[in-house]
């Protein structure tokens, strides 16, 4: 009895193993595709809950689904709303593992071609090209799936008669709680309610537990996997925990309605009902529960995502709440959250650029909120550096590439906008108030949504214009063009000079670079003008 439990747990690591490889090629081979199909076809909670059905059936990871979701929400892509249907409908989707559990692992027994499919897959990994070790990743993965089911299965029929229902937690409200809370155990241990499932149909197969006793476990199990995104809501960023608290609350009620259903249900489909064959049932209500809790809570998407939203408050610097930790898992997902941060970071820098070039004095509130830009853009850079490393040939690198050199200009833009000896001289020439007036008004323009080519090639032609007039204006303090003054004066006029023109540099270049990032190729640069517009003296 000792070693065919061993046994049995060996097939359970085993069936883990195979989720896990399977899960990693069909994710290799999706790619971007996953992430166009989420975006594409999330248009209503109804539309976003098929899709998330859907991609989490063909990837086998409703982590992976979640994860990606939440990314679209940090990015802007998504509403909460929207993505709550995902999250619902991967629910949905993890139940298809033990549909091919029960069909083809316990009634077609594909064990005998396991060992095959796995040497393929070890072939492919070893000796394909660019997509070829992703399928053969992906196939070994199958067939470690079904090895697994077959040593499980092997291992619980040597306890056939040695352990009987009777061994159990009764059939009775308090058993059937017993059993619940047993499912949740083993859900949190195993981090797959899939293996779990799968054990349970593996249990009644052998005829260890009857069928309310295997559903008890079922719904256990499927309030289990709550466990990780229950940690979710205690960090990471806000729609990440959101999305934790909507996957708790969700599942837990959805787990209450099936055990209110457990006792008809289990008559129904039993040997007193339909006569449905116990593991086809048992798969059966699983899905069935999903499915009714999704088709119940959709038309209350949008209340429900506003009570999950008062809950869940914003925390944190407000222009870094779409950052957290598990988006690293995806660089994708964690890519578009620092795009989306590091343009919300700059159209904030921008915009107090432009108001403190227009004003004499800075409040107590303006000094805050400068602190509060520079904090983010660190939080920005730390996040960006923990990106797992990608390959040059990624898109994705670029990208990352790109936000670096932006964040790098963005620190030195805030960095100049607290020298205010350097703005208090500006206003005591009427050249440097003209020429911060034009500053002024291209970074309030930047601060807006406007056409991000267009104003590119504008804050390029400022920073050259700029950079001429510094030459001309220290041509003219110097022949003493500008009256007299004295050598302090005439420093920290010039200093203020080199001010703008850095400023503008810096303008241009973060905007080159966001320019570069939404296009997601270089940009083409207009060729420098023979003469550019100069402001008279």
């Amino acid at each position: 009895m000792i070693w065919n439990a061993v046994n049995a747990l060996g097939g359970v690591g085993l069936f883990l193993f195979g989720m896990i490889w399977l899960t990693e090629g069909l994710q290799g081979l999706a790619g971007q595709s996953l992430r166009r199909v989420l975006a594409r076809f999330t248009n209503t909670p109804l539309s976003g809950a098929v899709t998330g059905a859907a991609t989490t059936a063909l990837i086998q990871s409703s982590s992976a689904t979640t994860v990606t979701a939440v990314g679209f929400v940090s990015a802007g892509l998504l509403s909460f709303p929207q993505a709550l249907g995902i999250i619902f409908g991967a629910n949905i989707g993890t139940t298809m593992t033990g549909w091919l559990a029960a069909i083809l692992g316990f009634k077609l027994d594909l064990g005998q071609i396991t060992m095959p499919l796995i040497f393929l897959g070890a072939f492919a990994r070893l000796f394909g090209g660019a997509r070829l070790p992703l399928i053969g990743t992906a196939l070994a993965g199958f067939a470690l799936i079904f090895l697994g089911i077959d040593v499980l299965k092997s291992s619980l029929s040597g306890l056939e008669g040695v352990l009987t229902p009777a061994d159990f937690p009764n059939d009775d409200l308090f058993g059937r709680l017993q059993l619940i809370g047993i499912g949740i155990v083993i859900t949190l241990v195993t981090q797959s309610s899939s293996a779990g499932v799968t054990t349970a149909l593996a249990l009644l197969g052998a005829g260890v537990i009857n069928l309310p006793q295997a559903m008890a476990l079922v719904i256990g199990m499927d309030v289990g996997t709550t466990g990780t995104a229950a940690l979710a809501t205690l960090g990471g960023s806000t729609p990440a925990r959101r999305t934790g608290l909507s996957h708790v609350i969700y599942n837990c009620l959805t787990g209450v309605m099936a055990f209110l259903l457990l006792g008809p249900v289990s008559v129904a489909l039993g040997p007193q009902g339909i006569g449905l064959d116990g593991q086809i049932a048992l798969v059966a209500f699983h899905s069935g529960f999903n499915i009714l809790g999704v088709v119940l809570i959709l038309p209350f998407a949008r209340p429900f995502a506003r009570l999950v939203t008062l809950i869940v408050r914003d925390r944190g610097l407000s222009l870094t709440r779409s950052l957290g930790k598990e988006m690293l898992s995806d660089p994708r997902a964690a890519m578009d959250a620092a795009v989306s941060t590091h343009e919300a970071i700059a159209k904030a820098q921008f915009a107090y650029l432009a108001h403190r070039l227009r004003h004499r004095e800075d409040t107590r509130d303006e000094k805050a909120e400068l602190r509060d830009i520079r904090a983010a853009i660190a939080e920005l850079r730390s996040f960006v550096e923990a990106v797992p490393t990608l390959q040059k040939t990624d898109p994705d690198a670029a990208r990352l590439s790109s936000i670096l050199h932006a964040l790098d200009h963005l620190r030195r833009l805030n960095f100049r906008c607290a020298q205010e000896p350097r703005l208090a001289t500006l206003r005591r020439d009427a050249r440097l108030r003209r020429l911060a007036g034009l500053l002024a008004g291209c970074a309030g323009l930047a601060a807006q949504d406007v056409d991000r080519a267009a104003l590119e090639h504008r804050l390029d032609r400022l920073s050259r214009l700029l950079r001429k007039q510094r030459e001309i204006y220290r041509a003219r303090i110097v022949t003493g063009g500008s009256g007299r003054l004295n050598a302090e004066e005439m420093g920290e006029r010039l200093d203020a000079m080199r001010w703008l023109d850095r400023v503008g540099y810096h303008l241009w270049r973060i905007e080159y670079h966001l320019t570069k990032i939404s296009d997601s190729q270089l940009p083409v640069s207009p060729e420098r003008e023979a003469a550019v517009e100069v402001l008279k003296d």
